[in-house]
């Protein structure tokens, strides 16, 4: 044995070949997250977006100094990764699993108490219309599943989520029981959009399915949810809200919808 190793530090082995994958640890990351400012700070990046820590601090109501300790702990447990833009810091999230967990705690945690009308207007338009990370949710994203689905855009399932039925879906997560699937009609009605399907991230699913936790019904995710939404907010149809993660259907955009997808109550 070399002498800095000890067993400890040595792999382990289950057998030749086999190394012993560690548990996760759950409770670390929920003590993370259990801290209310850390919290308000993961729901901040929940879109997706780098944002500065001067943003974060604001949504959160607390001090540059106090932000950029609750930032360390969070870049450390890889919960959220720092991008350099010369001599500015943004911080995102390290991933879509890290909004999922997210917003999959949203479906047992209990109602935060509402203090104000300000507090009320903001869970109506989360509930409204908000982001999943890159795609859209709430009732405007699952209208928009559901309107693809009925115009024959996409193929799979019905759009519903039930619960006694379900073997792999949870309340909010990414969906894994149906096989959605773009048909040769939906490509053609998304490029009227603008929507170039063979321009996709080759890497990345091209459609994939969220169960909504506030609708309990199925929003577009993958590639094909992201550039949707991309391209509506570059049309105007949608615009972001005073705080992140919200998204505001404009006038243009309820005509747009209703026009091209059928879609007049969202």
């Amino acid at each position: 044995m070399n002498s800095a190793e000890t067993p400890e530090s040595r792999p382990s082995k289950m057998g030749p070949g086999r190394e012993r994958i560690a548990e996760p640890d759950i409770a670390r990351a929920a003590a993370l997250i259990a801290d209310a400012s850390r919290a308000r700070i993961l729901k901040a990046l929940g879109d997706g977006r780098a944002v500065p820590s001067s943003l974060l601090a604001a949504e959160a109501g607390i001090s540059a100094a106090t932000v950029s300790g609750h930032l360390r702990k969070l870049v450390d447990a890889g919960l959220v990764i720092v991008e350099r833009q010369g001599r500015h810091r943004y911080h995102r999230l390290a991933g879509p699993d890290v909004c999922m967990a997210l917003e999959a705690l949203a479906v047992i945690a209990p109602p935060a108490p509402i203090a104000s009308l300000r507090d009320s207007s903001r869970a109506n338009a989360l509930s409204r219309s908000r982001t999943c990370y890159d795609h859209l949710a709430g009732r405007l994203g699952v209208g928009v599943m559901q309107a693809m689905l009925r115009l024959g855009f996409l193929i799979g399932h019905d759009g519903l989520h039930r619960a006694d039925r379900a073997v792999r879906d949870h309340s909010a997560s990414y969906g894994h029981d149906f096989d959605y699937r773009l048909t040769e009609s939906g490509r053609a009605g998304l490029s009227v959009l603008g929507v170039d399907v063979d321009r996709l991230p080759p890497r990345r699913p091209v459609v994939r399915y969220c169960v909504d936790w506030s609708e309990q019904r199925h929003h577009l995710a993958g590639a094909l949810g992201a550039a949707l939404t991309e391209r509506l907010f570059e049309l105007g149809w949608i615009r972001a809200g005073s705080t992140p993660r919200i998204v505001h259907l404009t006038d243009v955009g309820a005509t747009g919808l209703k026009e091209h997808f059928g879609l007049s109550d969202c």
